[in-house]
């Protein structure tokens, strides 16, 4: 939050003292008797000044500061605060005062136009300028936002919101980071690092659930002498619940669509020394055909283990650390007993053809059978921890 400063005065007009001019014939006070009268005009008080006051300086004002303008002496009628780019919104509030609704940019000159009227009735108009702080790119801090505008995603989508620059202030920006849905569901936020923001429900999202995602972090410290820039809002909707459920022990996956079991599809996993994980997995991103070069993963390509295939059908990503679903037609007669993929999960080319045009990213599927566990942030690892825990990753 920015540090409130006091109120720096601004001298608006003053009205013109009232001028008294005695005619020629008007009696004196020895003519009239009246010994030491006086003139009531003479005794009137000079009216006051409207004075307008704000709470910004002329030079350097901070981003993050919410301008505030009122008038001593008089009343505000109307108040404009604008840029090259456009006003900046407010509104007079019951007190007289008026303040924005929106911080400001960096780098830029604002024209404060004012009318005033004065407690006698004087209207007075106003204009002033003042100029905000210039950031730097390095003190500026950009978010991007998944999934995408109007994208249809699975039950299992995080909201990932990614900066460009560390955020420390991570509890300033949490609370201008806004996600809503119908029907409504509890959610948290949880920070996997200090450029990267996950938002989960409590359990899978419910199909045909629409999301909003409100990022006003413009001009929010970010800790640092870093701010936020470029306010974003997005919507995306949920879409039919696929959850498939894989076994590395009986080497089946269940496709299961809004709660019903449509087909058990035989699999080979990662044989010993390459086990596939168990943990809940999110579909990252689906390619038609992809190379799949083991050098990727650590493994010569000219050794025993090694391999580079340029066009693997039907890969669907669920891991960073290169675990897909695809088809392996190499593999079919050891599919349904026995495991012998590096890690992923190989099955016939048409089952994989089949299952990939059903699948969305944000589809869940969930491993069973191995003693080497799913993590957190390798992949859309969300829902590897309980609600608990992962609220515990929350900044506020």
């Amino acid at each position: 939050m920015s540090v409130r400063r006091g109120f720096a005065t601004l001298t608006v007009a003053a009205l013109a003292t009232v001028s008294l001019a005695a005619c020629n014939d008007a009696p004196s006070a020895s003519d009239s008797g009246a010994t030491g009268a006086t003139d009531p005009a003479a005794t009137s008080p000079t009216a006051a000044p409207v004075t307008i006051k704000t709470n910004v300086k002329r030079r350097n004002v901070p981003v993050d500061k919410l301008v505030e303008i009122s008038a001593e002496g008089g009343s505000l009628d109307k108040v404009t605060v604008t840029s090259a780019e456009g006003d900046v919104p407010g509104k007079l509030g019951t007190d007289g005062s008026w303040r924005a609704s929106d911080r400001l940019e960096p780098g830029t000159t604002y024209t404060v136009r004012t009318v005033a009227t004065s407690d006698d009735g004087e209207e007075l108009n106003d204009t002033t300028k003042f100029s905000t702080v210039d950031l730097t790119l390095d003190e500026q801090t950009f978010a991007s936002i998944a999934p995408l505008q109007g994208e249809t995603v699975g039950v299992g989508m995080p909201v990932i919101v990614t900066f460009d620059v560390p955020v420390t202030d991570k509890a300033s920006m949490e609370k201008q980071m806004t996600v809503t849905s119908k029907p409504a569901q509890q959610g948290t936020w949880h920070w996997i690092s200090d450029t990267e923001a996950h938002y989960r429900p409590k359990t899978y999202w419910q199909a045909g659930t629409d999301v909003s995602v409100d990022l006003d972090i413009n001009s929010v410290p970010a800790g640092g002498g870093v701010y936020g820039q470029e306010s974003r809002s997005i919507d995306f909707h949920i879409g039919s619940a696929n959850v498939y459920k894989v076994s590395a022990k009986t080497d089946q996956l269940q496709v299961y669509t809004d709660g019903s079991l449509v087909r058990t599809i035989p699999i080979t996993t990662g044989k010993p020394g390459f086990t596939t994980r168990s943990g809940v997995k999110v579909i990252i991103e689906k390619f038609p055909k992809k190379r799949m070069n083991s050098e990727t993963i650590g493994i010569d390509p000219n050794s025993a283990e090694g391999y580079n295939i340029d066009d693997v059908r039907w890969a669907m990503r669920l891991t960073f650390s290169g675990e897909f679903l695809h088809a392996a037609p190499w593999s079919v007669a050891s599919q349904g007993h026995e495991n012998v993929s590096h890690g992923c999960t190989g099955m016939s080319t048409e089952n994989a053809e089949w299952l990939y045009a059903r699948s969305k990213r944000g589809d869940v599927v969930e491993y069973v059978g191995t003693d080497v566990q799913m993590t957190l942030t390798n992949g859309y690892g969300d829902w590897n921890e309980s609600f608990g825990e992962y609220a515990a990753g929350s900044a506020l």
